[in-house]
């Protein structure tokens, strides 16, 4: 069993940088590919960005492509979303899995980002 807890949602206003944070125990952390989502509430789960075992590999949604990084520190067991040029249509609950599509096995609670205009 793997617990993801994600971590450094908040606040912030458009044209801002945040960085959210995933940490994961229970596992073996670099054997998983890892993946942010977010969503809106009332609203379907949305893809955000995804990073191979290594982090070699990263993909990103055409929403966020340029402006959002995808990280992770295997000796930290933690993977990280760096946030920039962060626009209103950013704010959503923002989630972490132990994969790349919504058949991800393991999944934290989400950490709240808000940005406002």
């Amino acid at each position: 069993q793997v617990q993801l807890v994600e971590s450094g949602g908040g606040s912030v206003q458009a044209g801002d940088s945040l960085r959210v944070s995933c940490t994961a125990s229970g596992g073996t952390f670099s054997t998983y590919a890892m993946g942010w989502f977010r969503a809106v509430s009332g609203e379907e789960r949305e893809f955000v960005a995804s990073i191979s075992r290594s982090g070699n590999t990263v993909y990103y949604s055409d929403s966020v492509k340029g402006r959002f990084t995808i990280s992770r520190d295997n000796a930290k067991n933690t993977v990280y979303l760096q946030m920039n040029s962060l626009k209103p249509k950013d704010t959503a609950a923002y989630f972490c899995a132990t994969g790349c599509s919504d058949s991800a096995l393991y999944w934290g609670r989400g950490t709240q980002v808000n940005v406002s205009s």
